[in-house]
Order: structure tokens, then sequence, then C-alpha cells
């Protein structure tokens, strides 16, 4: 990213303790509603349902058996977190990236009481996970998720966390912001607040003063790794859907529509008349896709989707995730300057990411690597994704749901660079990014053709 500070999965923030107002001429001053004379009642109810979590990672030495030396330097890595229970039978909502490749869970309550603990599912894109406390019969302190929709800029937010593993640390400040976009995903839309956040806070809840979850604190913005007043956070509508999915499933279970879209620029809104640049336009439809079979066309501008209002690309993609699998809804398109309204019946997104080679036999020519199956685009694969004749270049054919390359790579898509280099042959591409990931080179810049489309991404290999 092409930003002065760096952001981190370890959170940061700074307590705000006030606003001045300036009036304009003509602009009534407005008026602040005073802080609470305190915090501490409301602390105190909340603390017991906040954990601190420590996930420890084993390290290996290949299948072999260690020395005794190697045994006794053998300290498995740890990391520490946040995360609050929101059911009395023990079950913890936390970060993926703080129990991500853990081999052991421990998470300990307020009072100090130590559990064991299991995954119940996780969710790479939203960085979201569940665990289950091993704590059969025994009733745990629990919060419930609010309505964080209903969130304000300018509204109070207390944050209760595990900064640099010191435990149970309370932090108050007000909600900076709200929708913002990190570029973590293709899901972003966090809650930006300057609540003291710090290293250790992942995963901890953001309270409203009702009491009620209204965020998971899960990144910073900072140039040191500390608090500088820039904090994130999933905010609860988003969290609790996933969450519910995570519980039901142990997986997520999001839309599938089939299209590759863009904003809708000032230019292009002045051609089709729009007062505001809102929608988005659609550039490509994936053949056999729920958008061929309803009809979409590229160009076509989505301006409602399920009766949503679709003012950008994030909230195409949001309400298209939000849609049950299976269910028919209404999408409206501008179309030729007219608005047309189509039904489209929603596919699930992940098993549209593993549809290719569904009993698990590769051809010949194809390779699989971080979590991409990769093939030549023979004559079968240009028609089933639409490719152009001349096409050059690695198909993707799937794509893990759960790797990070999910979040910039979809089936259907032409890799013809990777690090500035052509890739032509799978197992040549695949044997490129083992060995970047190997050196923890960190992210490489890769070269896609998608439909029409030419873009550049970082992929973490």
């Amino acid at each position: 990213m092409a930003r002065s500070g760096v952001l981190r999965n370890l959170l940061a923030g700074a307590f705000v303790a006030g606003v001045l107002v300036f009036a304009q001429s003509g602009v009534s001053p407005a008026e602040a509603r005073g802080a609470p004379e305190s915090f501490a009642d409301l602390a105190e109810s909340l603390t017991p349902a906040v954990v601190n979590i420590s996930s420890a990672q084993r390290r290996n030495n290949g299948g072999r058996e260690l020395s005794p030396l190697q045994r006794k330097f053998n300290t498995p890595a740890v990391s520490l977190g946040s995360g609050f229970i929101i059911d009395s039978s023990g079950i913890v909502v936390t970060n993926n990236h703080v129990i991500d490749n853990a081999d052991d869970i421990t998470v300990t309550l307020h009072d100090g009481r130590e559990f064991a603990a299991t995954v119940r599912g996780r969710d790479r894109e939203t960085d979201l996970a569940v665990l289950q406390l091993d704590g059969a019969g025994t009733r745990f302190p629990s919060v419930s998720f609010g309505d964080s929709d209903s969130a304000r800029v300018g509204d109070w937010v207390v944050a209760i966390g595990n900064p640099f593993g010191l435990g149970g640390t309370v932090t108050v400040g007000i909600v900076s912001a709200r929708n913002r976009d990190i570029n973590s995903g293709q899901y972003d839309d966090f809650i930006q607040t300057d609540a003291a956040i710090n290293r250790g806070n992942s995963g901890g809840p953001l309270f409203d003063l009702q009491g009620k979850v209204v965020g998971v604190n899960t990144a910073i913005y900072s140039q040191t790794g500390g608090s500088v007043g820039v904090g994130f956070a999933v905010p609860a509508d988003l969290a609790e859907t996933v969450i519910t999915q995570l519980l039901e499933f142990g997986e997520t279970r999001r839309g599938w529509l089939g299209v590759s879209i863009d904003d809708v620029t000032p230019e292009l809104a002045s051609t089709l008349n729009l007062r505001l640049p809102k929608g988005a336009v659609v550039t490509v439809v994936r053949p056999n896709s729920p958008a061929s079979d309803a009809g979409l066309m590229p160009n076509d501008v989505i301006m409602e989707f399920n009766r949503r209002e679709i003012d950008s690309v994030r909230d195409l993609t949001r309400a298209v995730a939000d849609t049950p699998i299976g269910a028919t809804v209404p999408m409206t398109v501008l179309r030729d300057n007219r608005r047309v309204t189509v039904r489209v019946r929603v596919d699930r997104r992940e098993s549209r990411m593993l549809a290719a080679n569904p009993g698990g036999v590769l051809p010949a020519s194809a390779a699989q690597g971080s979590g991409l199956t990769l093939q030549e685009p023979t004559e079968e694969l240009r028609q089933s994704f639409g490719l152009p004749v001349n096409v050059q270049g690695v198909v993707v054919t799937a794509v893990d749901p759960e790797s990070t390359a999910a979040i910039v790579l979809q089936p259907g898509d032409v890799i013809l660079e990777i690090g500035w280099e052509r890739v032509t042959r799978p197992n040549a591409a695949v044997d490129k990014l083992s060995k970047l990931r190997n050196l923890n080179s960190g992210p490489v810049q890769i070269y896609v053709q998608r439909g029409d489309l030419l873009f550049y991404e970082s992929l973490r290999p």
C-alpha cells in the first residue's frame, strides 16, 4: 500500500478527550453530549466475559526425532491475543490470526481460570474464528452482539483486551469513522476507533455504552507498531453473520453471482445521466454462472440487489455474500439508460472456488500450490471460462477459499506474470511461488487477465 504508515493485525488507538466545534457564519454550533462520569460500572460488568488467549505452535524437525539438546530448547512459538465469550457454554470469538496454525490454545478468564480450547470454525477473509472452551458443566459469563449499523461517528466505545499480555485492560474512545476499506480483503467494512488498542488486543470486543459488542478489534494503522489512535474493528453485523455460519456449518457459506465489477466513475455517471456516481458496473459475466443465467450483460450497472441499494462494489460484494445460498432474489440494473429488474438464483462462492476437479484427479499438465489449481489454457478451459482464443499464461481453475489467494484470485483468472517474469507452465508457476514462500519474501506482484481486464495484484504465496 502506498501509505506512510503500516497496517498491522495488532491494533492501536488513542483516547481523544473532547471535540472543539467552530461555528461558521450561518451554521449553528453543534452540541455534544457529555461523557459518562465513570465507565467503572460498565467495565466491571463486561470484563468477566473478555478472555486472554494464548496459542502455541510446536516446532517440528521435519518428522525426524529430536535430540535431547533439541528437545531442551524446542520451546513452542507463542501468540497472545484477546477474545470474548458469546454463550454460557463457552463459545469464544476472536481473530483468526490469533490462533492461526496453533497446536495448543489456552484461554484465561478474568478470574484466572484457564481452559483448553478447540477451533469450531475460522474465516480468513474476515479474520474471525470461533473457539469452544473445554469446560464441561461450567457456565461462563457472556456478552452479546449489538447493532453496529446504528453506531454513529462520535459515539463513545469501550475496548477491553489483553495488550502486551498484561491481562484485562479497559480503554475508551469514540467511533472515528465507519465503512473503512483498509485493503485487507474484499469484505472490508471496518469501524475505525481511537480507543487505545495495542499488540495483544486482537480479537477483543469493542462495546457501546449499552454493553453490546459493536465490533471485533482486528487491525491498526501504525508506523511504530504501537498505539497512534487509528484502530479498526470488524463491525458486529458482519461478524455475527460469519460467526453464525461457523457455528452451524464449521465454515462460511457466502453467495456468489459470477461477475467481475467496478465502481461507477464520475465520468461514467455523467454518461449514464446519474446524479451521483453510484452502483457497480459489470465488466465480465462468467459463463454458466448465476449472472449469465439471469441475463446479466457487460456494462450493466447494478443499482439494487435483493432490495438493498448498491452505492459501490463493496456494497454489492457484501449483499451477495449475505444472501442465502439457493435463494432467488431481484436485482435492478441500469441498461441503455433504463432500469431493468431481473431475478437471479445465488450460488455458493466456496463451492465455485473449488468447482474444478471435483474428484481430485488433476490433468497431467495441471499443478497445485499456494491454494491454487493451475492449468494450461486448453480449448475446453477457454470455452468454460470464456477466455480469448489467443490467451497465454496459466489459468486458475480452482482456489482454496481458506487460502490468502482467494482474496485476490478466482477461477477463470489467467496469471501472466509472477514477480515480473512471464509464466506459461503451471509447474513453473507453482515452483516459483513455493520458492518465494520458503524465502519468506512477503507478497509478490502478479499480472492477471480477467476477461478484458489486465491488472497487477499482490499475492502472498
